[in-house]
């Protein structure tokens, strides 16, 4: 127990002092943890290939390979720019990680209409939550930011992450009482703004819901829809791009879909997000094994 917390001690002393350096120590960081993860320790390199190859059948293995490379540059920045959310200033992530689009969440909230962001681990989803700075209202101030998350099982990490996610007055939201914690903003009156990250493979009780997605029949999460529906709540979709390397900016789309057909707004965020991926491919998390269990359109209906 005491060797635990002293390790713990050291590795948070750490963190603390890698996100205090600046940005161009860091991507000095970043590039040699590229080498690491990449040429030394391949981390699921097998995964990321294969999702690669299937994805885009067509492609030549120049391509594959150049971009399966990207990806690990994009993924070692990641983290390094993760962890400096410790340590940033307001007005170093606003130059950062930039918005358009922020008015069609701002008329929402204001007229007491809460939104649901759809979302993607696309470029860095950790910077996302600095939208809070961008709109004109304020986190407990008229309106709540939330995340929806898994808790960790690590307590350490876990506190760790919850700390970096609320850094800009966002609220994370356990994902398995979300629902009813934005029921009880709603009825206290407080308009929310929530983020599902909603690109992974279904939860468990969730209606399955197969769409073709980057060439693989797909199940998608269909519980954020199943949310905005009962919340009456303004979707959009947060398409994620990286002008250059440190810099991201999301452009906030509203999505219409006729709602009167089931799952219109899983299929047209399928849409979208695969449009997204297929603009700049090395932005996706490509490392998670999103297509281990195979479906088929025969399973729609079924419960995950």
């Amino acid at each position: 127990m005491a060797m635990g917390k002293i390790f713990y001690r050291i590795l948070g002393l750490m963190v603390n002092a890698v996100a205090r350096l600046p940005f161009r120590v860091l991507y000095g960081v970043a590039d040699l943890m590229f080498l690491l993860l990449y040429y030394v320790a391949g981390y699921r390199k097998k995964v990321v290939r294969r999702n690669l190859e299937e994805s885009f059948p067509d492609a030549d293995r120049k391509w594959l390979r150049k971009t399966e490379r990207q990806f690990y540059r994009n993924f070692a920045d990641y983290i390094i720019e993760t962890l400096k959310i410790l340590h940033i200033s307001d007005r170093d992530m606003m130059r950062r990680m930039t918005f358009s689009g922020v008015e069609i969440i701002d008329r929402a909230l204001s007229e007491g209409r809460p939104v649901v962001c759809y979302f993607a681990h696309l470029g860095n989803w950790e910077w996302a939550p600095s939208i809070t700075l961008r709109s004109t209202l304020q986190p407990g101030k008229g309106a709540e930011f939330c995340q929806i998350y898994r808790p960790l099982r690590n307590e350490w990490f876990d506190r760790l992450m919850l700390k970096i996610r609320g850094r800009f007055g966002a609220v994370s939201l356990p994902k398995r009482r979300a629902f009813l914690d934005l029921l009880r903003y709603r009825k206290e009156g407080i308009p929310t703004v929530t983020g599902f990250m909603s690109d992974q493979k279904p939860s468990h009780g969730d209606t399955i819901h197969v769409v073709e997605f980057l060439n693989h029949p797909t199940a998608i999460i269909t519980g954020t829809e199943t949310v905005c529906r009962r919340l009456n709540a303004l979707p959009v979709y947060w398409h994620m791009s990286k002008p250059a390397r440190g810099h991201y900016h999301i452009d906030v789309v509203e999505m219409h879909a006729d709602l009167n057909r089931e799952f219109a707004l899983t299929d047209l965020y399928a849409s979208l997000l695969q449009n997204n991926i297929k603009e700049n491919p090395p932005l996706w998390l490509w490392s998670h094994k999103r297509w281990k269990n195979p479906v088929t359109s025969e399973m729609n209906g079924q419960k995950a």
